[in-house]
């Protein structure tokens, strides 16, 4: 019996972006089973990938700004806008980890900077609205760059202005700027940390950009310190807010330096695309990553369409590149298969396509439609 198949995957991280993932999928599911109906629909929580998804969906134009990198290199890079000039910003694509060479990660030495100046830029400051995605960080700053591209002070005991976010640790103000942001801000995080403690940015995901185990007090300790100094100014505890530690203390930063309500990346997208009403008309979801493990179901896109699908009656199933903790998993998806279980993880990278491919025709070849 033919089947409505919903093909949605995010990132395969560092070897295809969701459309490449969601091709390679469709043709391997459609060699295997040509009569079932087949809608591509790639996805993105807020990370990589955000600002060209969200400008499809929603018809915004590209718009080339320039800015920096996180390293404070000049670059130029897109944002998109609406005709009724909503603007969207990925991150990723100013200050992103993929864009930092391994060698050129160090977290102390990089910050958010390239954000606020594309804040700043002449098309986000026309905007009615800007929705930024800020997954993909490089940074663990908690927003300080940004804030201090937005016209922010930060000063010590001396009243000096600190100049480099892990100085933090000797804050003693924050100044806002003369004139605040005109529009609204709502930031879309991919994660729902809080910014301090076991569950922070730093401790997190700290280590994969760069952060050493022997630098993870002094870079907790600046964190804390802004955190204090705003409670104390403000009398929020914004530390604590689910997201607050999304992109190394980000959502923190863009919620109090830019007022942003902080918001799941994925409901965002989904709302945006119509995902509700396009899974009433679905019988199976396809979804996935480069790797799937507890954490995708604590918040990240593919874990969050899978809740969906099941609330909506549709079956799921998970590929991706690896898989750990298949049991957290199984709760929300009905089978999840790895390019692993076909190949090595270094044969499956060297060629993600082809391996996601094979691995989709190989599901759909035991795949038991009901009876």
């Amino acid at each position: 019996m033919p089947l409505s198949v919903l093909i949605a995957p995010d990132k395969f991280k560092g070897t295809l972006t969701a459309k490449q993932a969601a091709n390679a999928i469709a043709s391997g599911w459609k060699a295997a089973r040509p009569k079932d109906r087949l809608t591509q629909l790639p996805i993105s929580d807020g990370g990589d990938g955000f600002g060209p998804l969200m400008a499809n969906a929603l018809h915004a134009s590209p718009i080339t700004i320039r800015s920096k990198d996180a390293a404070g290199n000049k670059i130029e890079a897109l944002i998109w806008q609406t005709d009724n000039r909503v603007t969207l910003i990925e991150s990723a694509n100013l200050t992103g980890l993929a864009m930092m060479p391994e060698e050129q990660r160090n977290p102390f030495a990089i910050d958010s900077t390239g954000l606020g100046l594309a804040m700043q830029s002449d098309a986000a400051q026309d905007s009615s609205h800007c929705f930024i995605g800020i997954g993909g960080s490089a940074t663990n700053d908690g927003g300080f760059g940004m804030a201090a591209a937005l016209g922010w002070s930060f000063l010590d005991n001396s009243q000096q202005p600190i100049s480099s976010w892990p100085d933090l640790a000797q804050l003693k103000s924050i100044q806002p700027p003369e004139k605040q942001l005109s529009f609204p801000v709502t930031t879309a995080v991919d994660v729902q940390n809080p910014l301090l403690g076991p569950n922070g940015c730093t401790r997190v995901y700290g280590p994969q950009k760069g952060l050493c185990e022997k630098d993870i007090p002094k870079a907790e300790a600046a964190l804390t310190r802004l955190a204090e100094i705003w409670e104390a100014q403000t009398g929020e505890d914004a530390a604590s807010l689910p997201g607050a530690g999304a992109a190394g203390g980000l959502g923190f930063g863009l919620h109090c330096f830019a007022g942003a309500e902080i918001r799941s990346g994925f409901e965002i997208y989904a709302e945006a695309v119509g995902l509700e009403e396009l899974l009433h008309e679905t019988d199976v979801v396809i979804t996935g990553e480069g790797a799937m493990d507890r954490q995708t179901v604590m918040g990240k896109g593919v874990g969050e369409l899978a809740k969906m699908a099941r609330e909506n009656d549709c079956r799921c199933l998970g590929l991706a590149g690896k898989v750990e903790n298949r049991t957290a998993l199984t709760e929300h998806m009905e089978d999840c298969r790895a390019l692993t279980d076909l190949t090595s993880l270094a044969e499956a990278k060297k060629d993600a396509a082809q391996w996601l491919e094979k691995l989709a025709r190989t599901t759909a070849q035991t795949f038991k439609s009901p009876t």
